[in-house]
């Protein structure tokens, strides 16, 4: 039987399920079945109504919840964009408050799932509005906790998380009850903090909540990753995400939680000078819409550790580009490496604005020092000079993040004979670490034998050597 939209009316199977789910998703009510999610995301949504009434929102509000618990996201974002146009509904509706906070606040938790924070925290702000018990505050509060914290928003996401945790204790839901939006929003929190004391409390947040589903204790698991790698306890954190990207658990494991995981494994795997194998790893990672997880700006950190500047400009120019369709969160740390990028390409200009722009984000955006985290001290210490030269009112906002840049900043690549090299000596000196030949190096480079002759006698008598082989040492050594 059809509709008189063209759609095929849902089976009683599915409509049941959609009921069971609907009913389950705010707190205090038990949690959806794996059985009827599984359901759920394998059903097709079909296109909008004619009019929009309570049944066909909760319908959808199930089916997108199931993927966004699934991880069936091959719809992306455009599934959404079926059913509203700039976080309006297509058609006339005819709804509760309650199947409309409760549809806003799927369309959140699917926006989030599918990595575009952006776009959710619209929906989930819709979905506080029309929010009229205190479990639906809580789930909008909730969804609206994980777009903001994604997309570093983090003064609001705070006060979103602050409000759900006292939402919670006052209701007295049980612990199975606690929203795994909520909790992953309150991470993104914790690591903009560096934080780790509270990752690791997160993390066990979720396992308890929920011990016997893969997909929390997955994300769990990340969280101590990304604790472990601000505790500089690199060698664990490898284990960890090694297990995690290879292991048979990640087929039940959430999109960004995976794409946070791989991120971190590129980063630690930089912190060992094990550059090669992080471009690798990176090599097949694809950035999706929405950019919350961004492999280009994650290049970017090791490719400034090999002292490969003009490929950092030259891979992330499109995600600058895009605006408001970059995540926040992902964004500024992009702004941050291309501004030293800038700076040891000899375009201070450049450097100097593309910093302070990172520097006015932080600000507005509650000040997370996480942007520094792969980028060497030396290098983040002078452009912060140069910006406070140039913008005196940016100068306590830098005060504040210079006192986390000991622990946090990357071990400088460019200390004693190196940082008398030019960026197209850096560029070269790491091919001499390689067991490409001289031809061979300039045929990479795209430039003659005798050029690249005359420029590795530059880099000899700079290093302070006469030979390949103990200019290696040193180029290694540094690494170290």
């Amino acid at each position: 039987m059809s509709d008189s939209d063209g759609s095929i009316e849902p089976s009683a199977a599915l409509r049941a399920a959609a009921a069971h789910t609907w009913a389950r998703l705010e707190p205090g009510r038990g949690q959806p079945l794996g059985r009827h999610l599984s359901l759920l995301a394998e059903a097709e949504p079909g296109p909008a109504p004619a009019l929009w009434t309570d049944a066909r929102a909760m319908l959808l509000s199930a089916m997108l919840v199931a993927r966004a618990r699934h991880d069936a996201l091959g719809d992306g974002v455009e599934l959404v964009s079926r059913y509203f146009d700039s976080g309006r509904l297509i058609r006339p509706a005819a709804l509760s408050g309650a199947a409309r906070s409760g549809l806003f606040a799927a369309a959140a938790e699917y926006c989030a799932a599918v990595g575009w924070p952006q776009v959710g925290g619209h929906y989930a702000a819709e979905a506080l509005l029309f929010a009229e018990t205190p479990g639906q505050r809580y789930r909008a509060l909730s969804v609206q906790a994980l777009s903001l914290g994604l997309n570093a928003e983090y003064p609001a996401a705070s006060r979103a998380i602050d409000e759900g945790r006292q939402l919670f204790r006052t209701q007295r839901w049980g612990r199975e009850d606690t929203s795994h939006c909520l909790l992953l929003g309150d991470g993104m929190f914790a690591v903009s903090r560096a934080d780790s004391v509270q990752l690791r409390i997160i993390a066990d947040e979720l396992e308890h909540a929920q011990p016997l589903d893969p997909y929390w204790l997955y994300s769990a698991r990340m969280l101590r990753v990304g604790a472990s790698f601000l505790e500089r306890d690199i060698a664990a954190g490898l284990a960890e995400t090694r297990e995690m990207l290879h292991g048979s658990m990640r087929s039940r494991s959430f999109r960004i939680a995976r794409d946070l995981a791989l991120g971190l494994h590129a980063d630690m795997l930089t912190t060992f000078g094990e550059f090669e194998e992080a471009l690798a790893v990176l090599s097949h990672a694809v950035t999706h819409p929405g950019h919350v997880v961004c492999f280009p700006m994650q290049r970017a950190g090791t490719l400034l550790q090999m002292g490969r500047e003009r490929e950092v400009v030259e891979s992330t120019n499109a995600c600058v580009a895009l605006h408001d369709e970059h995540c926040l969160r992902t964004l500024t740390p992009l702004l941050t490496r291309r501004a030293v990028a800038f700076l040891r390409l000899g375009s201070e200009k450049r450097a100097v604005q593309s910093m302070e722009a990172a520097v006015l984000l932080i600000q507005r955006t509650g000040r997370s020092v996480t942007p520094f985290l792969m980028i060497p001290f030396g290098d983040t210490e002078r452009l912060f000079d140069l910006v406070s030269a140039r913008n005196a009112d940016l100068a306590p906002a830098i005060a504040l993040i210079r006192q986390a840049l000991p622990d946090l900043a990357a071990r400088s690549t460019a200390t004693g004979h190196l940082a008398a090299l030019t960026s197209t000596e850096r560029e070269l000196a790491h091919l001499l670490t390689s067991t490409l030949g001289l031809p061979e190096i300039a045929r990479a480079r795209n430039v003659s034998l005798n050029t690249v002759k005359t420029q590795v006698r530059s880099i000899y008598g700079k290093l302070g050597v006469s030979s390949r082989e103990h200019a290696v040492e040193i180029l290694r050594r540094s690494h170290e």
